[in-house]
């Protein structure tokens, strides 16, 4: 996956989640990339970074979303999205969430833009 601006990052992975394409939702990601999977724990490198996105893929999600803010200044970017989750726990159980996210992005040397910091939680303790 390729994303041209910041904000098609988080539309392409919105929909690698919904289709249950992980290697497509984690090749947004660089290879160090910071993820926070709850508030107040970090995972650190797209190893540590699949095993989160494992967890939520198997909740089978149907994501949605609103970008809010988007602002770039020398091939940093931060974008903030409204997001909201449905999907089902591995017992059967509904599962609902929903968050604003503030994730910062970088453009690679190809011109494309990758997840450097991803904080689904906006820093919520």
């Amino acid at each position: 996956m390729r994303a041209e601006t910041p904000a098609q990052v988080i539309e392409l992975f919105t929909e690698a989640m919904r289709t249950g394409d992980l290697e497509g939702a984690l090749s947004l990601y660089e290879p160090e990339a910071a993820f926070a999977p709850e508030p107040g724990t970090t995972l650190n490198g797209r190893t540590a970074i699949r095993a989160a996105l494992e967890r939520f893929a198997a909740l089978e999600p149907k994501i949605d979303g609103e970008i809010t803010k988007t602002i770039e200044a020398d091939g940093i970017a931060l974008v903030v999205n409204r997001w909201s989750l449905a999907g089902t726990a591995p017992d059967g159980a509904p599962v609902a969430m929903q968050g604003v996210s503030a994730d910062v992005m970088r453009r690679q040397p190809d011109g494309a833009w990758k997840i450097l910091v991803d904080d689904p939680w906006g820093g919520a303790a």
